[in-house]
């Protein structure tokens, strides 16, 4: 299998609302895509972020997206002053730093910046 790229979809209960946040959070320009009523996706590196308005109870096991950036203390820094709940910066010695928060749906996010 060559695998050439990926699709996170992420449901979310208010879909204008989520926009605006991953839009703030991520540093995004307008949704690059709208495939269908009540979807939009956004190019992230070489994934796409899909977001669509959805039922967003959990069952199950629970799915984070993990991404991957140049300077995680930075962006923990960034999104502290958006007002985001960032959890604390953890440091795995000579391996990764990383950082988890949430979306306002509850969908579990994580930046982590490789320490090779």
């Amino acid at each position: 299998m060559d695998v050439t790229t990926a699709t996170v979809g992420l449901p979310v209960s208010d879909l204008d609302r989520a926009i605006e946040w991953y839009r703030a959070a991520f540093e995004l320009p307008t949704a690059d895509l709208e495939p269908a009523y009540g979807i939009v996706e956004f190019r992230l590196g070489p994934i796409w972020l899909q977001l669509s308005a959805e039922e967003t109870a959990r069952s199950g096991a629970e799915v984070v997206t993990r991404l991957g950036v140049a300077d995680v203390a930075a962006e923990r820094a960034r999104l502290l002053a958006l007002g985001i709940d960032v959890g604390p910066l953890h440091h795995v010695e000579g391996m990764i730093d990383y950082v988890d928060f949430r979306d306002p749906d509850g969908n579990a996010l994580s930046l982590y910046t490789e320490l090779s």
